[in-house]
């Protein structure tokens, strides 16, 4: 492969060339900035699920797709796998007390307590609240927040994120335990939602923090106050907690010191693995009015045959989703969460790393096969790729890895790529010699506090075994100062991460995005046509059902 940073300090050309061969295909920054553009537009509508635009967008990938050449992604002959989604719209009222007097609180400035239940109405009476810590149970950690107390019925209190364990010798996070400063599943909501309803309680509030949470309260806002999906259940979701709320840190504190209790004392003892839950003195009731419809909602996904005849009934799947958070009648102003960075940027990756395997010459097709998958319901909770995983069109014993991309660099070329979870499969390995011959080093994710292998799609693929890859964007971008591109992404999440403001920049030259495409490019067809398939490292906490998987293939 060519170097693509020669000089460093160079920009770099518009077109990255692929491999030494002057047939093969290029990629191209202006195809991306294109495809963005068009994805991002108004006319797209924000690319919600079961709205207008998720038709257009259907329409456009299908159409390109099919114009690049790449066969239908669905054995049936088309480009589309039916998700079947279930949308609930929330109106909810909370009324609190403590001491037995009402502690004011106001739907949106206070709360968003969602239900997730199937049902026009949900009512839950006057329950108990009972603050659990962070609300982990974690046996490899010798960590139980429940210690045996029985929560059935009631309304439980957590934080966000994972219990942060200071080893005392070193006065840091713990490295073994809870990763350290890496969060863990058990630091994301999805992981809080689901022990609260393991543990039968009626309801789950999750007080909300910036920095634990690594996004603002707004996003909670702009995610969970409107329409919200899920995949259809046939219990109606009545196995899970009648609601699935946030509290701000603000309301947190008025309510837990109205309860006689102190914020930053629990706080404190929740760090601790002796922690008991707290009986709080408060009560809260919720009466929710839920308008539900079932949407047939769409993943889309083509095919590259791989061109070994004994390999090619073995799959590389390339992931990004296409969905976003549509329009929002309510705004003033400007409406539409047109998702441009997030992710009509990562579309346009994935399109064009379609178009650029197509177009290798027949003798450089990789001897696997390739399969593009462009998934849904990404921000309502991975439900798309959650999907596929679970009814898979291909056989996951024969699926060899999954490399995501969420987001794209909308700026000039890095010196650098980071991966997130970096170290957990053979895959790193790879990633590392590509962007060693790109001229590039490549990093461990620099916030792993934010939990982002559990918050794309390619942890969908991770929890039923598959060796999952999420390199993203460098920082140290070439001709900039060290701290550019952490002012951009920081700037990013402060004013535009799920607002309607994440829209095409003037300054978006997507160069940055060409250069990490020929980077996921080249691992690719290393993953393709590699005799070896990706291994999750040992230790790695989905090894085990990668394992168990091949194994019962072998019988």
């Amino acid at each position: 492969m060519r170097n693509l940073l020669p000089v460093m300090g160079v920009a770099l050309v518009a077109t990255c060339a692929l491999s030494a061969a002057d047939s093969t295909p290029a990629i191209s920054a202006a195809s991306l900035l294109a495809r963005t553009k068009i994805l991002a537009s108004d006319e797209f509508e924000g690319r919600a699920p079961g709205s207008a635009g998720e038709e257009k967008t259907i329409a456009y990938l299908t159409k390109e797709f099919r114009q690049l050449g790449l066969q239908p992604g669905n054995p049936n002959g088309t480009y589309i796998q039916d998700v079947p989604l279930v949308g609930i719209t929330s109106k909810t009222a909370a009324t609190f007390t403590a001491a037995g007097q009402p502690v004011p609180m106001e739907p949106i400035n206070d709360y968003v307590c969602p239900s997730f239940r199937v049902a026009p109405h949900v009512e839950v009476k006057p329950t108990d609240l009972v603050f659990v810590g962070y609300g982990v149970v974690a046996p490899e950690f010798g960590w139980d927040d429940f210690k045996g107390v029985d929560v059935r019925g009631k309304t439980v209190v957590m934080l966000i994120n994972d219990p942060p364990v200071v080893d005392p010798a070193t006065g840091q996070l713990d490295p073994k335990i809870f990763g350290g400063p890496a969060m863990t599943y058990y630091g994301r909501w999805t992981y809080k939602y689901d022990i609260a309803s393991e543990k039968g309680a009626a309801a789950c509030l999750i007080i909300h923090e910036t920095g634990p949470a690594s996004y603002p309260f707004g996003v909670i806002v702009a995610s969970q106050s409107r329409e919200n999906f899920d995949l259809r259940a046939t219990d109606g979701n009545a196995s899970r907690v009648a609601i699935q709320g946030w509290l701000t840190v603000d309301a947190a504190k008025r309510l837990l010191t109205a309860s006689g209790q102190d914020f930053e004392a629990l706080k404190k003892s929740a760090a601790r693995r002796d922690f008991r839950p707290v009986a709080l003195d408060a009560k809260v009731a919720f009466s929710v009015d839920n308008t539900v419809r079932n949407i047939a909602s769409k993943n889309i996904l083509a095919l590259l045959p791989g061109a070994d005849p004994k390999l090619r009934h073995e799959y590389l799947v390339y992931t990004a989703h296409w969905d976003h958070l549509g329009r929002n009648p309510q705004l003033k102003g400007d409406q539409i969460y047109n998702g441009a960075a997030d992710n009509a940027a990562g579309t346009a990756v994935l399109l064009e790393l379609a178009q650029a395997f197509h177009a290798l010459p027949a003798a450089e097709r990789p001897r696997r096969s390739i399969l593009f998958l462009s998934v849904t319901a990404e921000e309502k909770g991975l439900l798309g790729s959650r999907y596929y995983a679970q009814n898979p069109l291909y056989p996951l014993v024969q699926t060899v890895a999954n490399i995501n991309m969420d987001g794209a660099n909308q700026f000039g070329p890095t010196s650098d790529m980071e991966t997130v979870g970096f170290g957990a499969s053979t895959l790193d390995d790879i990633g590392v010699s590509v962007a060693n011959a790109q001229g590039r080093i490549m990093k461990p994710d620099s916030h792993p506090e934010r939990g982002s292998y559990y918050r794309s799609d390619h942890f969908e693929f991770a929890k039923v075994g598959v060796p999952s890859y999420y390199p993203k964007a460098g920082k140290l971008f070439i001709g900039h100062p060290a701290d550019y591109g952490e002012k951009l992404i920081n700037d990013y999440i402060a004013h535009d991460y799920h607002q309607p403001s994440d829209e095409v920049k003037p300054d978006w030259s997507f160069e940055g995005a060409a250069q990490d495409t020929a980077f996921l490019m080249q691992v690719g067809l290393r993953v393709a046509n590699d005799d070896a398939w990706p291994q999750w490292r040992d230790g790695n906490e989905f090894k085990a059902r990668r394992d168990a998987m091949l194994q019962a293939a072998q019988r």
